[in-house]
């Protein structure tokens, strides 16, 4: 007796067109171009995953730079005087208690200002 291969290969073909649901054109209803375009599908979304976690990043450090620019320094001196002043928090928690606790944030900000020894500039008294 020979072996068909119909049950397999129908749930292979139901499974791929099922990932493909809502695709331009053919490639949400034709086996090839489904398959071409799941496999494609499925890489570039691996790959954002990976990215998405740097986007993440940036975003802390973009709102990171704007709450220390508003208490007068850049971002890179208020991180450089968090590390000297050994406070073990991160961007992501930094970038919360920023937006959150505006208060808590403007201590850091003095704190960090402290362990690098720098004034605070005002902003807007620049001739």
């Amino acid at each position: 007796m020979r072996i068909k291969y119909s049950v397999p290969r129908t749930k292979r073909k139901k499974k791929v067109l099922k990932l493909a649901k809502g695709y331009y054109g053919n490639k949400g209803n034709r086996l090839r171009q489904a398959i071409q375009q799941v496999n494609k599908s499925l890489t570039t979304a691996y790959i954002h995953r990976r990215d998405k976690k740097g986007d993440i990043r940036q975003l802390w450090i973009v709102r990171l730079n704007a709450a220390a620019r508003e208490e007068g320094m850049s971002y890179s001196r208020f991180m450089d005087g968090i590390h000297k002043a050994n406070i073990n928090l991160n961007r992501k928690m930094l970038s919360e208690i920023a937006i959150r606790d505006p208060q808590s944030f403007k201590q850091l900000a003095e704190i960090a200002r402290k362990a690098i020894g720098t004034i605070k500039k005002v902003v807007g008294t620049e001739k």
